[in-house]
């Protein structure tokens, strides 16, 4: 298998970083890293492409039982069975860790993440949306569109595989595709490079995403009126 090949390393940097790259396949991807220049870039490129989906997080603050597990999980003890006020917090016996200051602070700003929201976190969701075959105005179009869509389904960031030239009457338009009924639009989304998508609910009875090709303002009649160039079943 050619791990270089930009396609392949797109799709799996992907999946690694959403986190549905799981179990031994994450473990020889994480090997393969170091000797794939391209798989890196394809890590670094998704990174940054799925922080716009961690603005719509509320900061919460963790209940105490949260501390009492941290505590234990060290080796500290119950909090309750501690002795007083006297003895050393586990916050100043942390400073005998001093040495591994780096892997502490990615610890910290993990933990962080992890405590800043009130239910366990779900892990975005990759949907692949492959070409329909349909052509864009003699455009070459890359076989595959991505959308990585935050956990609880208000954000979404998309992007093709490759860059795909349209003539400036032209323009991509998003859509949610319920079973039954019609199209709604999601707005207009970049043909070269990454868009982050916003919304409360814009994915309701939604079954499928689709790209369609439109005007520079997008649809006038509020559905598809060009081809559909990409599209992609949603859910597991």
């Amino acid at each position: 298998m050619d791990y270089s090949h930009p396609e392949l390393a797109e799709r799996l940097a992907a999946e690694y970083v959403a986190g549905s790259l799981r179990g031994p396949a994450r473990r020889r991807f994480e090997a393969l890293l170091p000797a794939h220049p391209v798989m890196r870039q394809a890590v670094r490129e998704w990174q940054t492409r799925l922080m716009p989906l961690t603005v719509s997080v509320e900061p919460q603050a963790p209940p105490a039982a949260v501390w009492d597990r941290i505590e234990a999980s060290i080796g500290g003890g119950s909090l309750a069975a501690r002795p007083a006020p006297a003895a050393p917090s586990w916050w100043q016996r942390l400073a005998l860790w001093r040495g591994l200051a780096a892997f502490a602070t990615v610890a910290a700003v993990s933990l962080g993440v992890l405590l800043a929201r009130p239910q366990p976190a779900q892990p975005p969701i990759v949907v692949v949306l492959n070409a329909t075959g349909a052509t864009a105005d003699g455009a070459v179009v890359p076989a595959t569109f991505v959308a990585s869509i935050s956990g609880d389904g208000r954000s979404m960031v998309t992007r093709p595989i490759a860059r795909v030239s349209l003539q400036a009457s032209r323009a991509l338009e998003l859509w949610a595709v319920p079973a039954q009924g019609a199209p709604r639009s999601l707005g207009l989304v970049s043909a070269q490079s990454a868009t982050v998508v916003r919304g409360e609910r814009m994915l309701d009875n939604a079954d499928a995403l689709a790209v369609s090709l439109e005007p520079p303002g997008g649809s006038p009649t509020g559905a598809p009126t060009g081809p559909v160039l990409w599209a992609g079943k949603l859910g597991t």
